[in-house]
């Protein structure tokens, strides 16, 4: 019986910026090795694949599309020819797959089919954003998405800095781009005066801006420009 081949989560960039700036050289080689993947959008797997400068015809490329809602037997099926020893590369659609993201599914399930799973180093802005912050890298919680109707949003992010208080805890979360300022408007509303917030903005390109004030001094000064730009929220209760 052939060994089965790998599992290869392989990071995509977080915007526009050069490949080698964010990419390992061996991880762009092995992304260019492989003719099958698995991505939460095939548009952008494509693009991705056009900058590493794949050698094979993109339309000989084959791109399955993975959804939160994609059912298991069909993820059984695409891994099925690692099984039969090829290998498969697995992408998000920013960043690095299954954080934050519905490749974890199918890592679970190369686990579970004894496919070797095999992560490879590449741009995460959860890190970046953390690493970049000054605030607490020991101690964090990553909450995804908060409420979008206002009341919501407001008693969440008092409950998220309830706990990072308690637990000297720095608390992680992202927003649509297009409602990062009606965030920020609300952070700077709902949290304490001396709660450190960071934002992270457009990570690894041209226009990234990463800033670490208190509610206060957020309050005294005019607010950053986060219209339609990805950037993450960070913040630790003092």
């Amino acid at each position: 019986m052939s060994s089965p081949g790998t599992l290869h989560l392989i990071p995509v960039g977080l915007g526009d910026s050069p490949t080698d700036t964010w990419l390992p050289v061996a991880a762009q080689e092995q992304a260019r090795r492989l003719t099958i993947y698995i991505a939460e959008n095939a548009k952008t797997a494509r693009a991705f694949l056009k900058q590493v400068g794949t050698p094979h015809p993109l339309q000989s490329i084959t791109i399955h599309t993975l959804e939160a809602r994609t059912r298991p037997e069909d993820i059984r099926s695409w891994l099925a020819a690692a099984q039969q020893g090829q290998d498969i590369g697995l992408v998000s659609e920013a960043g690095c797959p299954a954080v934050a993201d519905p490749g974890a599914l199918v890592a679970a399930q190369a686990h579970r089919m004894g496919i070797p799973v095999r992560p490879w180093t590449g741009p995460s802005s959860l890190l970046l954003a953390l690493m970049a912050s000054g605030l607490d890298g020991q101690r964090f919680a990553f909450h995804g998405y908060a409420p979008v109707e206002p009341g919501e949003r407001a008693k969440r992010l008092k409950q998220w800095e309830a706990e990072s208080r308690k637990h000297r805890q720095t608390q992680l979360f992202i927003e649509t781009p297009y409602r990062n300022e009606p965030m920020f408007k609300a952070l700077t509303q709902a949290l304490h005066g001396g709660t450190r917030l960071c934002i992270a903005r457009a990570l690894t390109t041209p226009e990234e801006w990463i800033r670490t004030c208190t509610i206060d001094q957020w309050k005294s000064r005019p607010p950053p420009d986060l219209n339609k730009k990805p950037s993450i929220f960070l913040f630790l209760a003092s």
